[in-house]
């Protein structure tokens, strides 16, 4: 089983979380390196940059939304999840499969809830990591 270490960019709304929450818990991620971008609105972050941190080595992208109807820009949580849902698409288009993009709504667990999704996400994309390199493998011979 390959257990190299992910690539996991999180994309945050500074609104609902601070960023650096998430960073303060970096030894709760096994190695796995965890990228933060800290954005006004999750509804800020385009298609564009959540493809360019593929190309840039990404294993995963996840979105940290506010929560449902609470969104301080009135819809930028629901764009943010349509734009996560595209790219998904794109990444099973070129053969990646679906499932390296995630959203995070948050609840009133804060941090906790964050830490907690971010490593059931991560345990997600060791199986997809695995499995798509045992299906080039198997290609190629």
């Amino acid at each position: 089983m390959n257990n190299r270490p992910l690539k996991l960019y999180v994309f945050c709304c500074s609104t609902c979380i601070d960023p650096e929450e998430l960073l303060k818990f970096g030894s709760e991620f096994n190695g796995d390196s965890i990228k933060v971008i800290s954005l006004p609105c999750s509804g800020k972050v385009g298609v564009l940059y959540l493809v360019k941190a593929f190309e840039t080595g990404a294993d995963g992208a996840v979105i940290v939304t506010c929560k449902p109807g609470e969104c301080k820009y009135l819809e930028g949580n629901y764009r943010a999840r349509l734009r996560a849902e595209a790219v998904d698409g794109l990444l099973d288009e070129i053969g990646l499969g679906r499932g390296r993009m995630a959203v995070i709504s948050m609840d009133d667990r804060g941090s906790e809830q964050l830490i907690e999704e971010v490593r059931g996400i991560l345990r997600n994309l060791q199986k997809i990591c695995t499995v798509t390199t045992l299906e080039i493998g198997t290609e190629e011979r």
